[in-house]
């Protein structure tokens, strides 16, 4: 299944506004989860390396069907639970020559880096129920929202997918409960 990535204006029916509020915030997720776990925020890496993307990572990225890219899934994590899977992309092309060092970040979180490089423009987050089958085992689960955006600087383009466990919903909730 190829999901459909869609603007809010194009959401129907509309998730519960605490939902919205998680898909379509533009400023860091890495921020807002060390917020949300009082700084026990991790990021643990599951895969990097070269690879043909998927068709609809090529399509946002503008790229050929099959094309290659460098990509990238972690779990961001809160006092050791995964609580978004992301997925970040990039075409050959596109990263190398560019300086930007995807292969090098390890447990640091790629969202932290384009948000600090002020060159980076993010274009519009798009939403969907991410496909059960894309997501690792562990996690796998029927109706995730997903969201992802396009940070481009220059010739070079990242798509950034994140997912929301729910987990994270469990974790949102406990904290508005508490404050």
């Amino acid at each position: 299944m190829v999901p459909t990535w869609r603007s809010q204006g194009q959401l129907t029916p509309l998730p519960d506004t605490s939902i919205l509020d998680w898909l379509f915030d533009h400023g860091s997720l890495t921020r807002r989860l060390i917020q949300l776990t009082n700084d026990a925020f991790s990021v643990t890496p599951l895969f990097e390396g070269w690879q043909p993307l998927r068709a609809d990572e090529c399509a946002a990225l503008d790229l050929a069907d099959g094309s290659e890219g460098w990509v990238r899934e972690v779990y961001l994590r809160g006092h050791g639970e995964a609580l978004v899977f992301a997925r970040s992309v990039a075409s050959r092309s596109a990263l190398q020559g560019d300086g930007l060092h995807m292969d090098e970040l390890g447990s640091r979180s790629l969202g932290e880096l384009l948000f600090c490089d002020q060159a980076f423009l993010r274009r519009a987050i798009e939403v969907c129920r991410y496909p059960q089958a894309w997501l690792p085992s562990e996690v796998r689960a029927s109706d995730l929202w997903g969201r992802r955006s396009r940070f481009d600087r220059g010739a070079l383009s990242v798509l950034v997918a994140e997912i929301f466990l729910p987990t994270l919903w469990d974790a949102a909730r406990a904290q508005s409960e508490n404050r």
